[in-house]
C-alpha cells in the first residue's frame, strides 16, 4: 500500500504534467469531427481524468451543440475557435452544469466566436491561460499546505488507521475547497443569468 507521502508526490507530479492546447498547435485547416476527437485526445492526454477513456467523443460534441455550448460546424467542419471552446468546455464540464456553462460561455459564442471579433476568441484564450504557470505554483503550495495540516491530525491513532484517517482528512480538505469554489462559480453564473435573462419566446 502506498504511503500518504507517496500519494502526495503523485498528485504534485500530476499537477506538473498537466497539458493544454496552445493555439499554435491547432491545425490551420478546419477539421471533421473524427479529426477533432483524435486531436483533442492526443493533446490533452496528460489532463485526462482518472478512469476517463476518451477526452472527447462524437456524442459529447453533439450534446454540447444541443445544449448551446458550441456553435454548429460549417459544412460538418470545425474551426480553430470550435477547438478553443471545446478545450474550455472540457475543463468546466466536470465542475458545473451545462446550464451554467451555457450562461458563462454565451458572450464568448455571441461576441467573440466569429473571425474579426474584438478581442478574438484566441486572444481571450491566451490571456486566460497566461495565468497558468503562476496558478500551478499556487496550487502546488496549497496542496502541500493541506497535506501538512492533515498530517498533524489524529495524533491519538496508531499505524494503518492513523495513515488512513490522515488521508481522509486531506481528502476532506480538498473536497471542501472544491465545494466552495464550485458554489462561487454557480453564484456568479446565476448573477449573470439574472442580469441577462433569455428573451421571452413569442
Amino acid at each position: 500500500m502506498k504511503s500518504n507521502e507517496e500519494r502526495l508526490e503523485e498528485l504534485l507530479a500530476y499537477i506538473d504534467n498537466l497539458t493544454r492546447i496552445h493555439p499554435a498547435d491547432i491545425p490551420s485547416i478546419d477539421l471533421y469531427m473524427d479529426q477533432v476527437t483524435t486531436f483533442m485526445d492526443e493533446r490533452l492526454s496528460g489532463s485526462r481524468w482518472p478512469g476517463e477513456e476518451k477526452i472527447l467523443t462524437k456524442t459529447m460534441i453533439n450534446n454540447y451543440a444541443k445544449n448551446h455550448l458550441l456553435p454548429p460546424p460549417v459544412k460538418k467542419k470545425y474551426s480553430r475557435n470550435h477547438i478553443l471552446l471545446l478545450t474550455l468546455i472540457y475543463y468546466f464540464k466536470n465542475v458545473i452544469s451545462f446550464h451554467d456553462i451555457e450562461q458563462l460561455f454565451a458572450p464568448l459564442r455571441e461576441r467573440h466566436f466569429a473571425d474579426g471579433s474584438a478581442p478574438e476568441l484566441e486572444t481571450i484564450y491566451e490571456e486566460v491561460f497566461s495565468l497558468e504557470k503562476e496558478q500551478h505554483e499556487r496550487l502546488r503550495e496549497d496542496v502541500k499546505a493541506k497535506f501538512q495540516a492533515a498530517s498533524e491530525t489524529f495524533s491519538g491513532s496508531d499505524g494503518t488507521d492513523q495513515e488512513y484517517l490522515r488521508l481522509f482528512a486531506f481528502i476532506c480538505e480538498l473536497a471542501f475547497d472544491v465545494y466552495l469554489k464550485k458554489q462561487m462559480i454557480e453564484i456568479l453564473a446565476e448573477q449573470l443569468r439574472q442580469e441577462n435573462p433569455p428573451p421571452k419566446k413569442k
